[in-house]
Order: structure tokens, then C-alpha cells, then sequence
């Protein structure tokens, strides 16, 4: 059992960093010195992705223009763009335009002709996963094998203020890093934390969960996939795998400063940041 399409859903006006997003998507925003949105597709192909399928709104051109050969660029034969055209030559792009910002279900739901039958991975585009190890996705698609195809919902444990922030998952017990799923609660009040296991932006879906999210319906004025991995738990069932590696919520100012920050200590400049901080944190 294969996985070899992923989904990346990336259309939303990332209201929290105006008026950058005006003219520049979140999800192109840079982490030193790549877009987020270059580190999330390299996931999935490092995960075994041969398709990948950006979902975009209008305005954000720009990221098929970054995922795109350039004349002008290429003759320069840069070795920054080297990466960067590994890349390219290594997975086939495809994107679909959601005209009505009306929930990541909906986003989702225009991969059903993408998906062809078979399975996908989804990577939310504002999320950044650092797993220098196994890729995030890649130990869903493992779990995703070893379930016999269920659905797999990628998470990690919160603090409470934290938590609140994303679908909550309740669960009997762990198997080791896997759980069968009894719930899952988008975004509930801190008062009704059934858990701090978070559902965390990765997600590998059978080909049925396109039908459930046809019938799932509209909740506050969106489609939830959160509300449609409730509804296949009464059919089908379902699986939290809580994953190793670290997790930048690159849709929060400071998820993506965090990113930053982290990401430039890892680089070959790291030293040179490490003392930076180091001198700036003493004269403060």
C-alpha cells in the first residue's frame, strides 16, 4: 500500500501577518532563506510524494511561480537554486484554486479528482515540521500501513492555552506512539479539554474520506476535516499517531519567529547567530 500523492492546502488570507500578505502569501514567507512553503513540499517528497497538489486562492501566484523553471534565473546557474530544481525535478505539481474560503474540508475536497481512488497525505501549508530523522509524514504513512488504511491524524501534546487552539483528540490508550481515535473536538474551550493531544497540521486520508467530507456538513460557515474524521470514527475508525520532531505554527508571529530563530542556529551560520544572541540576551 503506497501513498505517493500528497495535498497541501494553502489558500486562506493570513490576516495575522498584514499587510505583508497583501503582496507576499503566508505560506511563502521565508524561514532563513526559503519559503515555508519549499520545507512542506520537500517533506512530502522525502516522505515518498511523486504528485504533490497545492490548494491556492486567488492572489497567491506566487507560489506557482516560485514551483515553476525560470529562464532568467536558471542561466544564472546559481548554487542556491540547486536546491531548489532537485526539487522540481523530483515531483510532478498540480494546483487547484478554492474561490470560497470556506474551510480546510472544502479545500480538501477539490483533491478527490487528484487522488484517483487511492490515499493522500495532507500537509497544512502554515505548518513547518523539523524531523531530521524520518520525515513527519512519512511516519504517518508508516502508521497508515500498519492500520490497514485508516485514517491517520499527526499529533503532539500541548499546555492547555496552547491546545485550545486545535482539534483535541481523546483516546483509551497509546500503542506506542499510535491510538485509535474514540474523539475529536475542533478547537473547544479550554474548560472541555478532554486531552493535550493535538491534532497538528498532518494527515494521511483513505480515498473514502472524500465522500465523507461531501456529506459533512457546513459548520459556522465552513467544512471542517476535523468534523469528517469524527464522522468516519462511527464507520471506519481512525488513528492518532503522535510524532517525533518539532512543530512551527508558521500562521502565528511567533511560531514563525521561533522558526527563524531555530532554523539559523541549525544553518551553517548557526555559530555566528548562537554568539549574536548570546551577546544581544547580556545587554539586555
Amino acid at each position: 500500500m503506497k501513498v505517493t500523492k500528497a495535498v497541501i492546502p494553502a489558500a486562506g488570507l493570513g490576516t495575522r501577518f498584514l499587510p505583508s500578505t497583501k503582496a507576499v502569501p503566508k505560506e511563502m514567507l521565508t524561514i532563513v532563506d526559503k519559503p515555508n512553503l519549499h520545507y512542506v513540499v520537500e517533506e512530502a517528497v522525502l516522505s515518498g510524494a511523486k504528485d504533490v497538489l497545492i490548494i491556492i486562492n486567488e492572489g497567491k501566484e506566487a507560489i506557482p511561480k516560485y514551483f515553476s523553471p525560470s529562464k532568467v534565473y536558471d542561466a544564472l546557474k546559481k548554487p542556491a537554486l540547486e536546491e531548489l530544481n532537485d526539487l522540481l525535478s523530483s515531483v510532478r505539481f498540480h494546483y487547484a484554486t478554492q474561490t470560497v474560503l470556506d474551510g480546510n474540508g472544502s479545500a480538501i475536497l477539490l483533491a478527490r479528482e487528484f487522488a484517483d481512488k487511492g490515499p493522500v497525505a495532507v500537509l497544512f501549508g502554515d505548518d513547518l515540521m523539523y524531523a531530521p530523522e524520518v520525515p513527519v509524514t512519512k511516519q504517518l504513512i508508516d502508521a497508515f500501513i500498519r492500520t490497514g488504511g485508516k485514517t491517520i491524524v499527526g499529533c503532539q501534546r500541548r499546555e492547555p492555552e496552547e491546545a485550545v487552539k486545535n482539534s483535541i483528540i481523546s483516546y483509551d490508550k497509546m500503542d506506542g506512539r499510535l491510538a485509535e481515535i474514540k474523539d475529536i473536538v475542533e478547537k473547544p474551550p479550554i474548560g472541555a479539554l478532554s486531552s493535550d493531544l493535538c491534532s497538528l497540521g498532518r494527515f494521511v486520508l483513505p480515498y473514502s474520506m472524500f465522500d465523507v467530507l461531501e456529506n459533512t456538513p457546513y459548520d459556522r460557515g465552513e467544512k471542517i476535516l476535523a468534523n469528517a474524521i469524527r464522522a468516519i470514527l462511527k464507520t471506519e475508525g481512525a488513528y492518532a499517531y503522535e510524532f517525533e520532531g518539532v512543530r512551527y505554527n508558521i500562521g502565528d508571529k511567533f511560531g514563525f519567529l521561533q522558526a527563524n530563530i531555530e532554523y539559523a542556529l541549525r544553518s551553517p551560520m548557526g555559530d555566528k547567530v548562537h554568539k549574536y544572541i548570546k551577546d544581544l540576551a547580556s545587554k539586555l
